[in-house]
């Protein structure tokens, strides 16, 4: 327990991602009870997947592409029924691997939570952990989170990680098999290599005016431009509103006084340990110790069973009460000076020689400290006050007024902004009209039609958005004049590499057989599976796979819309057996990830195979 928040702090970091990417796990109630229903779109062991689950996912995925793809991709690729499926699958299998964490009865106590919560970056203040900021951390997420909400997702995610580590670290990978599978990680291979470029088949290349006619024929579909409009719209937010007006000094100081226990810093207490398994060797220890303090820090190295800290000469760091055992704990607040040393203490983890090594004393942090968290949480709360006063008025206005946003941004004090041209499935870089409801509203035919307002749409939490139809471009297809040349480039541009491909494979053979080829190659350069020299994956495995019994051996690899690679390999340089790079802890620990993570899928698919599983598609495909 002492030292779980380091092992498990970058996995922390990652599963809150915490102030730029949503949970992975979507609502704890999804996973603690079975609600049933119409809005269900599968169950697993009784635990329900949602509509709203499902939706949630789908943005998620939307936005992690979006970020990898940016003006590329197209939200209509994860609209597809086998994209859909995928994202449903993911949602299972999440279920499936909850309800084993929670069958097993895998726990994570208080103290285990209250230690982690604490060492979390965004919930402190100064380097400690600051209430005041952990509570308006959680209000600044999307949706807010209570601090019960946050603390049960996070209770409900530790608890999955240890049934993931307790599968994939008890592997150990056969010794034999770790030190074939290290040789080979650290082979490396001698390469040259000649590429056999498209564009020196240009000359050879030709497309008769038929095959265009006849490509634009079987492909409509690449040459029709979908419909588009462009578009007005308003935004109502939480956030504008309490921009509207500025925070008083008046207004900090009573919110500063209403919360005043909340700014007053614990007693901080920093200390050294030695953890022992029996009362006998706890108290020879700690007459040991006592006799040579100097040497507490060289004991705990040797004889401590608590690794993490022993590493450290039993530090443990500064704490406040609540973050370790009580038994502990008690021993600790109870020491009256930096350096006397007690126990033996008993816990749930062994027996226990301390040695106190630090004291801060509890302090109410300034106003001035908590000063700018706490203007902006009022503010917040302002904003989120007179939103929830203006939705309904906002809403009856942009009906009631259907030919005109101009009165809804003028009452409201709202800027009337205008959209460039955007199509219906195309992506709008997560703008505020990026939002299937309102496009799928704004490209109604009432909108089209009668130019009417859109209803306001609660685009994100305590965000509402109206919009109205400016001007409208249906669908339409491009002309074959239009495209002629464009389909005439793409034909002999894919002329031109098959011609080059052809080549190259031909090159290939002739270079087996042991002829010269007439090929001309680079400079030689090593390559091995942990350093590749930059070469992609497509590339570097060919050549690590490829057959060297015999040398030289010789690969071809096509390369997309560009030519073909030959690679000549020259020589093998095994890896030294002596050289401790490649005898390595670090090179081991990767073999037995390596098949630990093979374990853990394995274990996933069966238990998904026992697993209880309904899934209901005329439910996915509601609106």
């Amino acid at each position: 327990m002492f030292d779980f928040v380091h092992k498990h702090k970058r996995a922390v970091q990652i599963v809150l991602g915490f102030m730029t990417v949503p949970f992975a796990i979507w609502g704890i109630e999804s996973y603690t009870r079975s609600r049933g229903g119409a809005d269900t779109v599968a169950t697993v062991n009784g635990l329900t997947v949602t509509q709203r689950d499902f939706e949630s996912e789908l943005r998620r995925q939307q936005e992690q592409m979006r970020r990898m793809f940016g003006r590329n991709f197209d939200p209509a690729m994860l609209e597809r029924p086998e994209a859909k499926r995928a994202v449903l699958d993911s949602l299972v299998t999440q279920r499936v691997i909850a309800s084993a964490a929670v069958k097993g009865n895998l726990t994570i106590t208080d103290e285990m939570l209250a230690e982690l919560i604490h060492s979390i970056p965004a919930f402190q203040s100064e380097g400690r952990f600051s209430k005041a900021q952990y509570e308006v951390a959680l209000r600044s997420q999307n949706p807010p989170m209570s601090s019960a909400q946050f603390e049960a997702r996070l209770r409900l995610d530790m608890t999955i990680q240890q049934l993931t580590r307790a599968v994939g670290e008890s592997v150990i990978a056969p010794r034999t098999v770790g030190e074939r599978l290290v040789a080979l990680e650290g082979q490396k291979r001698e390469i040259a290599e000649v590429r056999i470029g498209a564009d020196q088949f240009r000359a050879q290349a030709s497309v008769e005016d038929g095959k265009l006619k006849a490509y634009y024929d079987a492909n409509p579909d690449e040459f029709k431009v979908a419909e588009r409009v462009r578009a007005e719209y308003v935004m109502l937010s939480a956030d504008a509103l309490a921009r509207l007006e500025p925070v008083t000094e008046a207004e900090v100081k009573a919110a500063y006084d209403a919360r005043a226990a909340e700014f007053k810093v614990p007693e901080q207490r920093r200390a050294s340990h030695i953890l022992v398994k029996t009362r006998e060797e706890a108290d020879k220890i700690l007459a040991e110790v006592k006799k040579t303090p100097g040497r507490f820090a060289e004991v705990a190295k040797k004889q401590s069973e608590d690794t993490g800290s022993a590493a450290k000469g039993g530090d443990l760091e500064w704490f406040s009460s609540g973050m370790m055992v009580k038994p502990f704990e008690d021993a600790v607040f109870a020491m009256k000076k930096e350096g006397e040393i007690a126990g033996p203490v008993q816990s749930e983890f062994g027996f226990h020689v301390i040695r106190l090594t630090g004291i801060k004393p509890g302090k109410a942090r300034p106003l001035e400290e908590v000063r700018k968290a706490l203007t902006a949480e009022v503010a917040r709360q302002r904003g989120s006050r007179k939103f929830a006063e203006s939705a309904e008025a906002f809403n009856n206005l942009v009906y009631e007024q259907s030919d005109s946003l101009k009165p809804a941004a003028e009452r409201f004090k709202l800027q009337l902004q205008t959209t460039p041209w955007i199509a219906r499935s195309g992506s709008q870089q997560g703008g505020p009209l990026d939002n299937p409801k309102l496009l799928s509203a704004l490209f109604s035919q009432d909108s089209i039609k009668s130019k009417r307002n859109t209803d306001a749409v609660e685009v994100a939490p305590g965000t509402l958005v109206a919009a109205r139809v400016v001007e409208y471009q249906p669908a339409s297809q491009r002309s074959f004049d239009d495209v002629k040349k464009n389909i005439a480039d793409r034909l002999l541009r894919q002329q031109t590499v098959e011609l080059a491909q052809k080549d190259g494979e031909a090159k290939l053979e002739q270079l087996r057989k042991g002829a010269d080829a007439g090929v001309k190659w680079g400079a030689p350069r090593t390559v091995s599976r942990r350093d590749p020299q930059g070469l992609p994956r497509e590339l570097l495995q060919p050549i690590v796979a490829a057959d060297v019994s015999k040398l030289p051996a010789y690969v071809g690899v096509p390369v997309p819309n560009a030519g073909y690679l030959l690679i000549r390999i020259g020589k093998i340089i095994d890896a030294d057996p002596k050289d401790p790079k490649e005898q390595s802890t670090e090179s081991r620990a990767r073999v037995n990830q390596l098949f630990g993570s093979a374990q853990y899928d394995a274990y996933v698919e069966s238990l998904r195979a026992r697993a209880d599983i309904e899934i209901k598609p005329e439910n996915l495909e509601k609106k």
